[in-house]
């Protein structure tokens, strides 16, 4: 672990970005928009943000003997860690579902998006879209949250809406697959988000470092 994730663990986060990772529960409740977890997850993230930004923190860090892109760095590996510590909580929830609870009647008859990889890979594309639209976009100035924050949350709800109604789309029902049915395709689209994720958020850093570099702090 970096000397600068450990400073963010410890100094700029707050509890509450950890207590949302519980909102991977939500994975569980039906007749639910269960994709709403990873908007929660990524709200606590705000939040430490926020109360980071209010303590002068981007300040603090770069008055510190490191390099400017490792500031960066030090931000999004705590972003990542805490989107990834959600991930496993959602993964661990939606295997349950695809197993022992995968004939449940409260699950079968649910109109909305059933857990399964495809959720999986479509709550890494929006957690991609988290760090594309507003961990980049912080560090346009590294003081402004507000608007990055609403193109996130305009951008977050459209992609989970289009997500949840994906499968009522004529020839698209195999995306709602119960249990490992349709197993080739629901790899398929994780490892989709997978490179999604992976992708945008290391394009996302590499722009944020160099918009970071022209900032006069």
């Amino acid at each position: 672990m970096s000397a600068l994730l450990r400073k963010e663990i410890r100094l700029s986060s707050l509890p509450l970005t950890w207590l949302f990772i519980s909102f991977g529960v939500m994975t569980l409740i039906p007749g639910y928009p269960i994709l709403c977890s990873v908007f929660f997850i990524t709200l606590g993230i705000y939040q430490s943000f926020q109360s980071a930004r209010e303590a002068n923190d981007i300040l603090y860090s770069a008055l510190l003997p490191v390099a400017k892109n490792d500031v960066v760095k030090g931000k999004y590996q705590f972003v990542m860690m805490v989107e990834l510590c959600g991930f496993a909580l959602m993964t661990v929830l939606t295997m349950l579902r695809m197993t022992v609870l995968k004939d449940s009647s409260i699950y079968r008859q649910n109109a909305l998006m059933n857990a399964n990889l495809f959720y999986l890979g479509a709550a890494l594309f929006i957690f991609g879209l988290f760090n594309a639209i507003f961990v980049s976009g912080f560090f346009r100035t590294a003081y402004k949250l507000g608007k990055p924050f609403v193109i996130y949350i305009i951008a977050a709800f459209l992609m989970i809406g289009f997500f949840e109604a994906l499968h009522h789309f004529p020839g698209l029902a195999a995306v709602n697959a119960f249990g490992f049915d349709h197993i080739i395709l629901q790899i398929s689209l994780l490892l989709g988000g997978v490179l999604f994720y992976a992708g945008i958020t290391y394009l996302s850093y590499q722009k944020a470092c160099a918009d970071f570099e022209k900032i006069d702090l």
